[in-house]
This record gives structure tokens, sequence and C-alpha cells, in this order.
């Protein structure tokens, strides 16, 4: 499953996407593409300091989740750039990464952007997306 910035951002801020991962980690393979995680990066310090947390808190997290989401790196997606520009540049042609990764890895999208519906990949919410990890981790 690949998981979009926004998810990676929840799992450093809350703790329900953080307790799904753990779960589900050894049974079913999570990944988020390098651009997700730069996403994450950059956009988490404004977040903190809005919600009055350390700034610092924030890496740290991410980089724990980092034991539990793999990066996907260039290599992997790139060849599905085009078709996944072709299915998302009306949304959000900046998203391309995480539906281009779904596409080379052959999963559904873990987000809470509207965006990727109607792409042409199954898309999970974070209020659905156990009902997908249990089918999966049984197979």
């Amino acid at each position: 499953m690949v998981l979009d910035a926004n998810i990676l951002i929840r799992g450093v801020l809350g703790v329900k996407v953080f307790q799904v991962l753990s779960k589900y980690a050894e049974r079913v393979d999570f990944a988020a593409p390098d651009t997700a995680y730069q996403e994450a990066k950059e956009r988490l310090p404004g977040i903190l300091q809005l919600r009055g947390v350390r700034a610092t808190q924030g890496p740290v997290t991410l980089e724990t989740l980092s034991q539990l989401v793999n990066t996907d790196e260039p290599e992997t997606y790139s060849p599905f750039e085009t078709i996944a520009r072709q299915r998302i540049e009306r949304r959000d042609a900046d998203d391309w990464p995480v539906l281009a990764a779904a596409l080379a890895l052959g999963c559904p999208i873990w987000t809470e952007d509207k965006d990727f519906f109607g792409c042409g990949v199954a898309t999970w919410t974070t209020d659905r997306v156990e009902l997908y990890l249990e089918d999966a981790s049984r197979g």
C-alpha cells in the first residue's frame, strides 16, 4: 500500500495512523515515494508550530515511521510518470509520484486527499483502511 504525504503527516501528529502501521507492518508492505517524505518534512515544522509542539519532534517521529513505511525512489515509480500525470494532472499534478508508485507496485493508495479519487487506483482513507488491510494481511 502506498501512503500519501498527508498520511505520513498524520502518522507524526496523531496516534491512529501509527497504530495501524504498527499493527499491519509485518503482514503488509507499506511504501511512500521519496517525494511524499520530502513534502512531509517541509510541511511538518509549520504544522507543529501551529500546534505548539517542538519542531524537533517531527523529524524524529518521521524517521520512526520510515522503519514501517519503505521509501520508493524515482527508479521504482518514474516509468509510470506519464500515465500517472495524465490521470491526476487536472487535480494536483504534484501528486503524480504517489500514483505512479501505486501503479508500479500494483497496490492501492492510503490518503485523505480527494484528488486521487477516480484516478484508476483504489484509494483508502484512514477511517476505512483497516478493511483493506485485514483482507490483504490474510492473503
